[in-house]
């Protein structure tokens, strides 16, 4: 009896082995699809976070970082502290509005503490701050409280497609319109129906959910999908944004791991082999901006440590790539999601389904959407939307907000849909990419020309810069445009988002001072490198920083 039992361990642990299997076999299938680089491993992103020690240049070395003789530290030290005056005299007022508010305003602390890599932040803080004060807008310019008139760049995070002007005549028309009824909630203005038609004909999709935010708006949208397919997980893809919300923002940023999420490399078939072969994928989500830059993050002049950034948009690859991406989703029965609140509108009236010719079976919009006020909306389809199961009463899928179909929101979103909706308005998007490609292929020329190491790379009106000789100080590019009078959000040159009323003059005017802007920035030594250094080197270099500075060296 005794000698069986040995047999019969063996035989029970070859039976849990062949169990185990598949799983195994599932889980290498998943490791496999991720992407290599740290935006598509989310929890050794974390880690490297936490790991990361902070240390920073000062004296000398702050202007000798890669090695620069001391000639050119000389140079760029005084090229950094004209440029410094200059600002302190240009926007003393917004500068000292922008220290005052950012000792109670957590938000102001944040970006003003992540416009450069921390080594070089607080000199930059001490010395190249701009106010973050703004008096009034004018066709594409800003004026600042002290006067200065900058051409716009940022496109408010997104918002600004067509103009400000645009939005403020949709603002004050849904004003007039809404005053009546005030800020009444719960009830509804009665144009609320026919922004519901009319954005569930833009979408193709059968019903709509209204939100405060577009973070809201996926949330949402994922809730729904697991409400219904009764599956547990979501896919994004590496380095796409879908907003804070912590199951769609798994690695840097949340203090919590997700672990109902799979970030997965975008246009790749082993995504595609993972897709087809679990059952516990509730939805995909995509953020169609990515394919200016797939799989890496949203660009900023925080991470510009070296050379590194690219970006390329190629449309048909990236249609084939959603093409594909449908015909799966389909088959497994997965939710797609486009999360258009960033792109919606910006490249096509009916959004990136009608741009890449793919359709999806949930849309998020926002930020454009409402005229110029805080939206988020969920489109989706009839048995995606509902909230709620007649067999069983109890099992609902629970979203409200105080704020949700706010009626001076809908009003001034009415407004932008009737203008959307006028023949000669949308005419706007004819030859659309034609033109935004056309200039920032002569910008290129121009810099290639004057011998300047900077490139652009675009999706329609969405730019960003690239860098073409190794350099630890890109990021002093954006001190150089703003002195320009070029107006740039937090993240400096990593994006740039045009409105698309440019004209053909306000973009040669642009031109002009970027090239400007760069042809100074050259002359003042901050692109000087040893012929020898590369963008590995300078990596290899901030390693042996971080390890000293970790070690006490």
């Amino acid at each position: 009896m005794d000698s069986s039992l040995p047999i019969l361990s063996l035989s029970a642990a070859a039976v849990a082995g062949v169990a185990a299997f598949p799983k195994i076999k599932a889980r290498i299938a998943l490791s496999r699809a991720k992407h290599r680089s740290l935006a598509g491993h989310s929890k050794m992103s974390r880690r490297m976070a936490r790991l990361l020690p902070f240390y920073e240049f000062t004296g000398e070395q702050y202007f000798s970082a890669d090695g620069a003789p001391s000639e050119i530290a000389t140079r760029r030290k005084d090229a950094f502290f004209s440029l410094a005056k200059l600002y302190g005299e240009r926007y003393a007022k917004g500068r000292a509005m922008t220290a005052e508010a950012a000792s109670g305003l957590s938000d102001l602390q944040f970006t003003r503490a992540y416009r450069v890599p921390f080594q070089f932040s607080r000199l930059v803080q001490q010395n190249l701050g701009t106010g973050a004060f703004m008096e009034k807008s004018s066709g594409v310019t800003v004026t600042d409280v002290d006067g200065n008139v900058f051409y716009d760049l940022t496109g408010s995070y997104g918002v600004n497609i067509f103009g400000n002007d645009f939005y403020k005549e949709c603002i004050a028309e849904g004003e007039k319109r809404a005053e009546k009824l005030g800020p009444v909630l719960g009830s509804y203005h009665p144009v609320i129906t026919d922004n519901v038609k009319r954005i569930c004909e833009i979408s193709g999709l059968d019903e709509v959910s209204f939100h405060m935010s577009g973070t809201e708006a996926v949330m949402q949208a994922v809730r729904l999908a697991r409400y219904h397919t009764k599956r547990t997980h979501l896919v994004r893809f590496a380095g796409a944004y879908h907003g804070w919300w912590g199951d769609v923002q798994p690695g840097v940023g949340n203090p919590i791991a997700a672990h109902e999420t799979y970030t997965l490399a975008e246009m790749s078939e082993k995504t595609l082999h993972v897709l087809r072969t679990r059952n516990d994928i509730a939805c995909v989500l995509v953020n169609p901006l990515q394919a200016l830059h797939p799989n890496a993050n949203a660009p900023g002049d925080s991470a510009l440590v070296d050379s590194s950034r690219r970006a390329h948009f190629d449309r048909d690859a990236y249609t084939a790539w959603l093409k594909r991406l449908r015909e799966v989703c389909s088959e497994r029965g997965i939710v797609l999601i486009f999360d258009e609140v960033f792109l919606g509108f910006r490249i096509a009236a009916g959004g990136a389904q009608e741009y890449f010719g793919v359709r999806a079976d949930m849309v998020t919009y926002g930020k454009s959407l409402a005229g110029g006020l805080p939206i988020g909306v969920v489109c989706g389809k009839r048995e995606l939307m509902r909230r709620f199961r007649d067999d069983h009463p109890a099992d609902i899928c629970f979203a409200r907000g105080t704020f949700n179909s706010h009626p001076y929101v809908m009003t001034a979103m009415d407004e932008f849909l009737s203008r959307l909706a006028s023949p000669n308005f949308r005419s706007i998007y004819d030859g659309l990419d034609v033109t935004w490609d056309g200039r920032a292929a002569a910008l290129n020329a121009r810099c290639e020309a004057e011998n300047l190491p900077v490139r652009v790379a675009n999706l329609s009106s969405v730019w960003t810069v690239q860098y073409t000789e190794p350099s630890r100080y890109n990021w002093m590019l954006q001190y150089y445009l703003r002195a320009e009078g070029l107006h740039l959000s937090w993240v400096g040159t990593g994006r740039f988002i045009f409105s698309l009323n440019f004209t053909d003059a306000d973009f040669a005017e642009v031109e002009s001072r970027f090239v400007a802007a760069a042809a100074k920035m050259k002359r003042d030594g901050w692109w000087w490198h040893p012929p020898a250094l590369t963008n590995k080197a300078i990596r290899r270099q901030i390693l042996k920083e971080m390890l000293a500075s970790r070690f006490r060296r």
